[in-house]
């Protein structure tokens, strides 16, 4: 096994405490903490804060860093609070007519799907298509069976594209079992039917650099894979796509908007084109401080690097649990995995565990010090770039226990 390409020491880890669920929050290298505290003595004095330097250049090294991390340009990078924000602004900026379609995979994380439901009102309707045979989600999302290597997702949500849809919108990893969609094969189909391709990329960003070739807008928060705290994440438009967008009227959306030699109150002015254009206004600053240095640590070694050095991991895990209690599973997961349909999370299916079982999994991993999660019959694993090979064997020896 490599070594974790992010040295554990640049993350404030307790000894004996293993977290593996940056799929839900991922803890902040010490860096960010440093930036924070740093702004946070400038705000005691207001007189030291530097309008260029802290409100204008700070945004822009976020925007900057953001784009290196998903392999984009930073005229193409929006400043949001988070993903539903950034779906927020997607969905509200479209001119939309009664009787358009959003179409979605069953069983999105609720971020991208209220965004959508909201436009029921103006007569738009939200579309879920089931992914694999016995595919369940709300109520009976603990009865679903759990994706094979032989089913072809893409192929379903392509059948499902109609005359009156408008919008694809979906995960590029799922939140719950884990599922890597393919964004080209999806975005290709989209480009050929004039359908608007839209993606939460926050389960995948930090962890893998997405293919926004074939991708008209991708949503993040900061504060699971890229290692901040929750308050600041980005959003992605393609500058085709862009146009298409209303602004959203914010006071820095408009060109020399925080140029104070000329007239705030001169109102002839042009919207810009890139992605200041979609943002609501004033960043939040605190949170910007933050941010742009978790993203600074991630680019040091290239997201790359921490995808397959993820990857590692997760064969690792998998080979030890190939003759447990586990095997069925570990087999399944594999099988995805040498298909390229994983993102960073190994989600266990409960196999008739139920919600009680893997609950009490749950506790029982963490008196152990280990804090994985549970999502909708899914016992999940996120590896991340600082995790090592004794983790994973910590983690299958802890499985093997609870089994």
């Amino acid at each position: 096994m490599t070594q974790p390409p992010l040295d554990p020491g640049l993350l404030q880890l307790e000894p004996g405490l293993l977290w593996v669920q940056h799929c839900s929050d991922g803890p902040i290298p010490r860096a960010s903490a440093s930036a924070v505290q740093a702004y946070l003595e400038r705000e005691l004095k207001p007189w030291t804060v530097d309008f260029q330097r802290d409100d204008l250049e700070l945004p822009a090294a976020v925007r900057r860093e953001a784009a290196r991390a998903i392999g984009a340009s930073l005229e193409d990078i929006s400043l949001t609070p988070n993903t539903s924000s950034g779906l927020v602004t997607l969905a509200q900026a479209l001119d939309w007519g009664a009787g358009d379609e959003v179409l979605a995979p069953l069983g999105e994380f609720p971020s991208n799907a209220w965004p959508w439901k909201a436009l029921e009102a103006r007569g738009v309707c939200f579309r879920e298509v089931p992914l694999w045979e016995g595919h369940r989600a709300g109520v009976g999302s603990w009865d679903s069976s759990a994706p094979q290597v032989t089913d072809d997702p893409e192929g379903r949500i392509l059948a499902a594209l109609g005359p009156r849809t408008r919008v694809l919108a979906l995960s590029w990893v799922r939140f719950q079992d884990g599922l890597k969609l393919d964004l080209r094969r999806l975005g290709e189909a989209c480009r050929a039917k004039g359908v608007a391709f839209v993606v939460d990329g926050i389960q995948g960003a930090g962890c893998a650099v997405p293919d926004l070739s074939w991708v008209d807008a991708f949503a993040t928060g900061g504060h699971k894979g890229l290692l901040a705290p929750q308050g600041l994440g980005f959003l992605w438009t393609a500058p085709s796509f862009r146009p298409r967008l209303a602004p959203t009227g914010s006071w820095l959306s408009v060109e020399q908007g925080s140029d104070f030699s000329r007239s705030s109150t001169d109102f002839d002015r042009a919207w810009l084109a890139d992605g200041r254009r979609l943002e609501p206004g004033t960043p939040d600053i605190l949170s910007c401080a933050a941010l742009v240095e978790s993203l600074r640590t991630l680019n040091a070694v290239g997201v790359d690097s921490i995808q397959a050095h993820i990857r590692e991991l997760q064969v690792h895990l998998l080979d030890r649990l190939a003759r447990g209690a586990w095997g069925a599973e570990a087999a399944r997961l594999k099988a995805l995995l040498g298909a390229d349909r994983l993102g960073p999370i190994l989600a266990f299916h409960h196999e008739g565990r139920g919600v009680q079982g893997m609950l009490r999994m749950l506790s029982e991993a963490t008196a152990l010090g280990i804090h994985p999660s549970v999502r909708e019959g899914y016992f999940r694993i996120a590896f991340h770039g600082w995790h090592t090979s004794e983790d994973a064997d910590r983690i299958a020896d802890c499985l093997e226990a609870l089994s």
